[in-house]
């Protein structure tokens, strides 16, 4: 009985120290959770690229990685160049725009604005009243929360320093990966089969598949959507064109579409006299906006054959979860436990055939 006793306190200790050990480790390595997350997304999504691009290359590994870890900067980099480019050579309009908001006069409120249901009447009359008021008045309604805002933005800026910080570790590791991506596949379908044998394994291959079906869906839309939504702001004469394209393409990252950015301009076409412009603009807005209802579903089923409502609802439900990088977290987790419930629902039971028997009847 003694003997029993000391083993199980001896499991009980050794339980205790493995418990110790992971939670410590995971604090340890939860400064770089985030980063690589981000890096192993990128790497599973772009892995046929990057070998493609090491055909290219002549099989060397080493240069293939140093072209992409390039691209990814570019990708990050460029947009930001172009954008602080654009403000710069904008400046004298951009401080002419500012100097005239106060002297700035709306027209009164379209009459058609109340003829819509429910909110018509009241968004007209908030429009006349800022019309009969103007500008200025509103500047000075708006005054009180000018150091808030401040103070909002140099919180921003302060985080926009640490985000530099993990994307270029997200650079660093996504490197290591694609450099060592077989060994680290394989590494992950030996665990997967440790835990749960064939099961597992399957399990580790379908979370590539998830990551790639949401990478081809998500990203390639929201390109397709940010290049059509820009191409349209700039043939419509709206400034700033291009930093405006890219925060489109955010947008349609996070899956709220080009419509945030290209009704408002829509309507400041339509508010400084040009009328056509702006109908044309909005027209072109919801166009473009469609495309997602099309596009979208088509790329998704060629990743992976999956049932597009559990995409969707992975990646819709992985955004308000666990921020940007739950488009690709939620669908890998509803996608792996669908399959396993799919297949243990059809599994045979234990038992047997649970039928009733007809004979004994």
């Amino acid at each position: 009985m003694a003997t029993d006793s000391r083993d199980i306190t001896r499991i009980v200790f050794m339980v205790l120290f493995i418990l110790g050990l992971t939670v410590t480790s995971f604090r340890i390595a939860q400064a770089f959770a985030l980063a690589t997350i981000w890096a192993t997304t990128i790497v599973v999504a772009t892995w046929p690229l990057m070998r493609r691009v090491e055909g290219w290359l002549g099989k060397r590994r080493g240069a293939a990685v140093a072209v992409m870890m390039v691209v990814m900067l570019l990708v990050f980099v460029l947009p930001l160049g172009l954008a602080v480019d654009s403000v710069v050579a904008n400046r004298e309009t951009i401080t002419g725009w500012i100097a005239r908001l106060s002297e700035m006069t709306l027209p009164p409120s379209p009459a058609w604005l109340q003829k819509v249901p429910l909110v018509g009447s009241k968004i007209a009359a908030a429009w006349d009243d800022l019309a009969v008021a103007g500008t200025k008045a509103l500047l000075d309604q708006l005054s009180p929360y000018s150091r808030d805002a401040y103070g909002w933005l140099l919180g921003r800026l302060g985080s926009f320093g640490a985000a530099l910080a993990q994307f270029l570790l997200t650079v660093v590791i996504a490197g290591i990966l694609y450099s060592k991506g077989e060994i680290v596949a394989g590494g992950l379908r030996q665990f997967g089969r440790r835990l749960g044998g064939d099961r597992g394994d399957e399990v580790v291959t379908l979370a590539g598949q998830s990551i790639r079906a949401v990478a081809l869906g998500v990203v390639v839309t929201a390109l397709v959507q940010s290049v059509l939504g820009g191409i349209g702001l700039a043939i419509a004469g709206i400034p700033f064109a291009m930093m405006l394209t890219g925060v489109i393409f955010l947008l349609c990252i996070a899956q709220l579409g080009p419509i945030l950015v290209m009704v408002p301009a829509a309507i400041w076409l339509y508010l400084s006299g040009s009328h056509g412009w702006g109908i044309a603009l909005l027209v072109w807005a919801v166009a473009v906006g469609m495309i997602d209802n099309v596009l979208k579903p088509v790329l998704i089923r060629r990743g992976a054959d999956f049932p597009i409502l559990l995409i969707f609802a992975g990646v819709l439900g992985g955004l308000l979860a666990f921020g940007v990088i739950g488009l690709f977290v939620g669908p890998v987790i509803l996608a792996t436990t669908y399959t396993l419930l799919r297949d243990w629902v059809r599994a045979e039971p234990m038992g047997g055939n649970l039928e009733p028997d007809s004979a004994s009847g």
